[in-house]
């Protein structure tokens, strides 16, 4: 895979928190997990409940070495056992069958992919928006 950064852009890449001081492209030739600075959620931004749920992933993804305090949080998450919505269940199941996998990544792309829905759902509006990876 092949990621092309701009200058004074950060990469976390297993932990690791890259910066680089121009234009540059990295390939990733072996299976790593890694954010773009612009993926990363700060903890203020957590603002709704999907949006906590990202930052709890996240920090799975960002320090794989440790994710012991993050599951806990994970587990304790109330998001399944209040929903209701059919398309945010289906969305959580599928999620949560992905973080069982580690593979974080891909969950953050599926909760992205609900936050409309959420919005949505907060508004009080029917939602038919279909569901897809961001």
């Amino acid at each position: 895979m092949k990621i092309s950064l701009r200058a004074g852009e950060r990469i976390y890449i297993n932990g690791a928190v890259l910066r680089v001081d121009r234009k540059v492209s990295v390939e990733l030739v072996n299976d790593v997990m890694f954010l773009l600075e612009g993926q990363i959620m700060q903890a203020s931004d957590a603002t709704t409940a999907m949006r906590q749920l990202y930052f709890i992933v996240q920090l799975m993804l960002m320090n794989p070495t440790d994710v012991r305090d993050a599951s806990a949080l994970y587990g304790q998450h109330p998001l399944v056992a209040v929903c209701e919505s059919r398309e945010m269940l289906d969305g959580l199941v599928a999620i949560d069958e992905l973080v069982g996998a580690t593979r974080y990544f891909e969950a953050l792309k599926r909760i992205r992919a609900l936050f409309p829905v959420e919005q949505a759902i907060l508004a009080g509006v029917a939602t038919d928006i279909p569901f897809e990876a961001a």
